[in-house]
């Protein structure tokens, strides 16, 4: 089935650009040069994948993202001319699943779109999982707590099933950069933190006490999530 993106950018050669090497790969694909217009059409249309300008006059690409995020998981990945890391955790922060700085090579983005649209129809388990108060779905990709549905972007689900399968280990940044491909994490940024800390909030972690996530300062994180549910 071909997968559907959205394009929103106010460079209109770019779109028209992007969408003739995209279609190459079987996507569908819809450009907009104002923003307004694409939250329009989310609203009504199935969307597998949003690429996202953060420069744009009308609305910035952070401010777009934070208004997907009210009401959707849909991948997101941000196209940027800056390359200030800042920008990356700013969009981490936001629910951004990945980051790509200008100029990039076309076939690069082509796997990352690949890639995230992947982790968000991910093929994994047939069967719940139950850690303290969550119970995660891997075919679904969705996770309840005893407060409720948990909204978590690709990311966060992918990385929260990452430390789920690896309880008690220590497991430092390099490795999950290495392990988590799709997203292009880089371990010398905050990417890694900003994500944790992300996930954290959402499934109600704190990291002065614990219930799922360890700081182990100076190597990196371990999930803890059993040994609570033991304890308890």
């Amino acid at each position: 089935m071909q997968k559907q993106l959205f394009i929103i950018d106010d460079d209109a050669k770019l779109n028209r650009q992007l969408s003739e090497y995209l279609a190459q790969f079987s996507f569908r694909i819809q450009t907009f040069v104002r923003p307004s217009d694409a939250l329009d059409a989310m609203r009504n249309e199935n969307v597998d994948c949003v690429i996202l300008d953060v420069m744009m006059p009308q609305m910035d690409g952070f401010t777009v993202c934070k208004e997907i995020r009210k009401t959707s998981t849909v991948p997101i990945i941000m196209l940027t001319a800056r390359g200030d890391v800042t920008d990356r955790i700013v969009g981490l922060e936001l629910g951004a699943d990945d980051y790509v700085p200008k100029p990039f090579e076309p076939r690069e983005l082509v796997a990352r779109i690949q890639a995230v649209i992947r982790r968000n129809n991910p093929v994994h388990e047939n069967d719940l999982q139950a850690v303290g108060d969550l119970t995660i779905n891997y075919v679904k990709q969705t996770v309840v707590s005893a407060a409720g549905p948990v909204n978590l972007t690709s990311a966060e689900f992918e990385l929260l099933a990452f430390f789920v399968k690896r309880p008690g280990r220590v497991v430092d940044r390099d490795t999950i950069v290495d392990n988590l491909k799709g997203t292009e994490w880089q371990a010398f940024d905050r990417s890694v933190d900003v994500t944790i800390s992300r996930l954290r909030q959402k499934i109600g972690d704190n990291s002065k006490n614990p219930k799922y996530f360890k700081t182990v300062w100076g190597k990196g994180y371990i999930f803890i999530g059993y040994e609570t549910e033991q304890a308890s």
